[in-house]
């Protein structure tokens, strides 16, 4: 089963989304099987958007990451990655669509109130540094016989 690291960012967290963002995945039939209230470190959040060091915007980025508490998850499922990048939109909320956590509830791209693995390598490797693998629980929901075949 297919897994990806998800995180409701700080002006999600600050502005109460987070159990709507949660219940979306959930009424998708995912399986959350990580989750954690953090603030992060200056450390770990370079580490997280390493890939854009050489931005422009890293330092802000790295500076807002770290500004408050984040809800970092692992959710399960099939085809997760995929889909829960659909859930969430666009990365600029401008151009996401209604109905999309970031369409809905995003305001600019700075602020666009989650983040979600691109690829399924990348999702390996942001679970790897929030999560160790003892903070992941598996486990098959008593729904999984009513969503998979």
């Amino acid at each position: 089963m297919e897994r990806t690291f998800l995180a409701i960012k700080p002006d999600g967290v600050q502005r109460g989304l987070v159990g709507q963002i949660i219940s979306r995945l959930e009424a998708k039939g995912f399986t959350l099987v990580g989750m954690k209230l953090i603030t992060a470190s200056r450390e770990l959040a370079e580490q997280h958007y390493a890939v854009h060091k050489e931005r422009p915007f890293f330092a802000g980025l790295v500076d807002f990451i770290i500004s408050g508490p984040m809800v970092a998850m692992v959710w399960e499922g099939e085809g997760v990655v995929a889909s829960a990048r659909k859930i969430i939109g666009a990365t600029n909320p401008l151009y996401s669509e209604p109905g999309t956590i970031r369409g809905d509830f995003g305001v600019n791209v700075g602020r666009n109130i989650i983040h979600g693995s691109d690829a399924v390598e990348t999702a390996n490797q942001e679970i790897n540094l929030w999560f160790k693998s003892d903070e992941l629980s598996n486990w098959t929901s008593c729904l999984s016989p009513w969503i998979l075949e």
